[in-house]
């Protein structure tokens, strides 16, 4: 069964552990892993960790940073010319699958580097950005994070974050609100002609961490034709952060009662997490869980568009 998984942090680990690389790691996310799992696209996370930067223009450090990122993941990808090509459009994606070749698409996670210029969003789709999460764990530019404080989950978007979304739509680039705020969740679902997507972000109702989605988040996200990928760190499974592959079936069950078929996607979330017992730990696992999920009754064409095509449709639309 073809895979697209729409979120992991393997580039951030990759680029603190210098001897290793993309095609065989001590990671959960290399070439052979992604092979094992079939995968037709994986969306890897440029990811930003605020507490590397200070100062003044701690912002515009960490842009400096992503640019070198983006380089980096670059670099690794064409070293596997047979195996993985780089895709940011859907008949890059649909040539590659025919190629049987691995699209590798990427992404933003920490939306505060653009900084209100949004002649950095520009520069970024030119380098082949195709998804950016708004924010991390802090207020940027665009709004506010998921919090436990009632008063900072309650904010909204910032109006350049509103005209970051409106920007994105025209360029033809996924929204993702996970890790967004509440407040900011019901802004994009309002200002944004497109569907969205929480790339990374589970069930609430079974989880009551902040970074879950709540049920009518969930029907507000089917509703306008987007997705949420299910997320496989343990504490957003469990409150325990002791997990089982049950355990995760359960909050793809949930959601499917909830928002529906269409709603159900991937966000692993893989190397960007260390916590936690699970007895999935790399890609190379994904048929486990695929038959874990499908035991709750799932129908092979209900476990595709989980597994690939409800997030190929959300890219042939945006």
């Amino acid at each position: 069964m073809r895979l697209i998984d729409m979120h992991c942090d393997t580039l951030w680990a990759l680029m603190r552990k210098k001897e290793e690389d993309l095609k065989n790691n001590t990671c959960a996310i290399d070439v052979e892993k992604l092979k094992t799992a079939d995968c037709l696209a994986q969306f890897f996370a440029c990811f930003i960790y605020m507490d590397d930067f200070q100062g003044e223009n701690r912002f515009t450090q960490a842009y400096e940073y992503a640019l070198e990122m983006i380089a980096y993941a670059k670099q690794e990808i064409s070293t596997y010319p047979g195996e993985m090509a780089l895709a940011t459009s859907i008949e890059e994606i649909e040539q590659n699958r025919k190629e049987q070749v691995i699209s590798s698409l990427l992404t933003i996670e920490e939306s505060g580097i653009l900084d209100n210029d949004m002649g950095r969003l520009e520069r970024l789709y030119a380098e082949g950005i195709r998804l950016l999460t708004l924010t991390w764990n802090y207020e940027n530019c665009i709004g506010s994070p998921n919090s436990r404080d009632i008063s900072i989950m309650q904010q909204g978007l910032k109006p350049f974050g509103k005209e970051v979304v409106e920007r994105m739509n025209q360029l033809g680039m996924l929204v993702d609100v996970s890790h967004l705020s509440d407040g900011g969740f019901w802004d994009v679902i309002e200002h944004s002609k497109e569907p969205i997507l929480a790339s990374h972000s589970n069930a609430r109702a079974l989880c009551p961490h902040p970074r879950n989605l709540s049920d009518e988040m969930i029907r507000a996200l089917a509703e306008k034709g987007g997705i949420a990928g299910l997320n496989l760190y343990p504490y957003f499974i469990h409150e325990s952060g002791k997990i089982t592959l049950d355990d995760i079936a359960e909050h793809v069950a949930h959601m499917y009662r909830i928002g529906g078929e269409d709603v159900l996607s991937i966000g692993t979330d893989f190397d960007g997490f260390d916590e936690g017992t699970s007895e999935i730990v790399h890609m190379g696992q994904m048929e486990q869980l695929y038959e874990a999920i499908k035991k709750r009754g799932f129908t092979d064409r209900q476990m595709e568009k989980i597994w690939y095509k409800n997030a190929l449709r959300i890219m042939k639309q945006i």
